[in-house]
């Protein structure tokens, strides 16, 4: 085996034969060195640039005060949206018992009054749940009638105006009235 010195003694005679070579080799990596040197500092400058644009008009001095505030804005608006959903919920609940059809007839059942002033009105919710009301004008006066009306049945007869008016609510647009005028003498209401 050979001494520690004699192989140092002949890294030496190696490293002198090949000078150039050697230099060369050194003075390529060093330029190896500095380009790649350059373009981890522009890629570097290019993240800053773009890390600014992430904070800028913020307070936060750091990205992640920049994302615990957009965090903390994502729970908010979340809670806020569960609240909403929670309110649509109930309006959409409330909404089914509220009136959405309704039909008018308006009719003269007298051939000695003057004018369509007799009517009936029909007021329907989703489920078909609501009244009838029913006016008879007269020279003499002016009565009216009301009938509950369960899944669009009465609990009493309808009169042919009704039965029209309870008719015209089904087919009505939700929100939209539609209004019937009869002009002929017809039959009043509860005969």
């Amino acid at each position: 085996m050979r001494s520690l010195e004699d192989r140092a003694i002949d890294l030496n005679a190696v490293v002198s034969a090949n000078i150039g070579a050697v230099v060369a080799a050194l003075v390529a990596a060093l330029f190896l060195t500095v380009i790649a040197l350059l373009l981890t500092a522009r890629r570097a400058r290019r993240l800053d640039q773009r890390l600014g644009q992430l904070t800028r008009g913020s307070d936060a001095a750091s990205l992640e005060g920049v994302l615990q505030a957009h965090l903390n804005k994502v729970y908010e608006v979340a809670a806020h949206l569960d609240e909403l959903a929670g309110r649509a919920a109930t309006l959409e609940a409330n909404g089914r018992r509220a009136f959405q059809r309704v039909g008018l007839v308006r009719y003269n059942p007298f051939e000695d009054t003057g004018g369509n002033q007799s009517f009936a009105l029909a007021l329907l919710d989703a489920e078909e749940d609501g009244f009838i009301i029913s006016s008879l004008h007269a020279r003499t006066g002016t009565r009216i009638y009301a009938k509950a009306l369960a899944a669009g049945r009465s609990d009493g007869a309808l009169s042919d105006e009704e039965s029209e008016a309870l008719r015209v609510a089904r087919s009505a647009t939700r929100g939209r009235p539609v209004t019937v005028d009869r002009t002929a003498p017809a039959r009043g209401p509860g005969r």
